[in-house]
């Protein structure tokens, strides 16, 4: 493959991330092959796009008569020899399991090109493992993407034991030209970055609300209109940064070191969520959804279009749609 050109893409998997990938690399032009094993999962997956992209011309991201153009640049199969045959970038969204994903690669290995950069979906299985049994595991990557693809930005590269650093550097080079935000992780981690970071602040929350200190809406008012609210402008050390002052960061830490060291030891530690916890959380955000106006969000549908909603205007306020 010439350096960091591709021309062509393959998405295997037509689920809500497999969809979202397909709409995300045929708005930036690329002629897309979907693949999935049976061909009437095709018209959910169309419908997913169809719909995906009809919102964006709904929001002025794309025109209308757009639409037929960008769904014209996909393609549909059954078979993975045709889906990958002549593509430069695989995104597998399959399912999240080492066997299932271990045998798609399996199947790929046999038809794409030995330099075609495969990426997994995986929301935080180790690359070493999935390509453990690889013809190629040097062409193998991580390339986890946050719900909705298409919209959202960040994507976090991993890389395994045996993948090479010229494959890592080529699949950011292919995400920052999609119109991504890549980061790269150094070494392998189990959930990788913004899983964890999420994992610990909802630890933290489940321990305020299990103890009584708060109300499943308390702590999602107090993250979404304090830390929430900024992170969504920067990530946390550059807030930090800005509240130290002239001082930065060091002085955030150096003036609030001591008091933050007694939050820190009386804060979550548990290293399994208790038994039953799915039930106590629903039942708090059922509460939580019962007290939300309509035009907020108060239930699962019109709260996933108001996240779409504030999703879209802030992008454009980051500059990216």
């Amino acid at each position: 493959m010439e350096e960091n050109k591709v021309l062509k893409v393959a998405c295997v998997g037509t689920g809500v991330i497999g969809s979202s990938w397909a709409v995300n690399f045929a708005l930036k032009g690329y002629p897309v092959n979907v693949y999935d094993v049976k061909e009437e999962l095709f018209e959910l997956a169309k419908k997913r796009i169809n719909e995906s992209l009809e919102y964006l011309a709904k929001n002025e991201v794309i025109k209308y008569e757009e639409i037929s153009e960008i769904t014209d640049r996909i393609s549909y199969f059954t078979s993975i020899e045709e889906t990958v045959k002549d593509v430069q970038f695989i995104q597998e969204s399959g399912p999240e399991n080492y066997d299932i994903k271990r045998n798609i690669l399996a199947q790929i290995e046999k038809y794409a090109p030995a330099d075609t950069i495969y990426s997994s979906s995986t929301s935080g299985l180790l690359i070493t493992e999935i390509a453990k049994f690889a013809q190629h595991p040097e062409r193998c990557v991580g390339g986890h993407p946050y719900n909705p693809p298409h919209l959202i930005p960040l994507v976090e590269i991993t890389k395994g034991e045996k993948t090479a650093e010229e494959f890592v550097q080529k699949a950011k080079a292919f995400y920052l030209a999609v119109g991504k935000e890549p980061v790269v992780l150094q070494k392998e981690a189990l959930g990788f970055i913004a899983n964890r970071l999420q994992q610990g602040l909802f630890r933290e929350a489940a321990n305020l609300v299990m103890n009584g200190v708060c109300t499943v809406e308390d702590v999602d008012k107090a993250t979404t209109f304090g830390p929430g609210i900024r992170w969504g402008i920067m990530g946390p050390a550059l807030i930090f940064d800005l509240g130290g002052g002239e001082g930065g960061i060091k002085e955030t830490f150096d003036h609030m070191g001591p008091s933050i060291n007694l939050w820190l030891k009386d804060m979550a530690d548990f290293k399994e969520y208790p038994e039953g916890f799915s039930d106590f959380i629903q039942q708090g955000v059922n509460e939580e959804l019962k007290n939300r106006p309509v035009e907020l969000g108060n239930n699962r549908e019109s709260l996933r279009q108001y996240r779409d909603d504030m999703l879209i205007g802030l992008l454009k306020l980051h500059k990216k749609l």
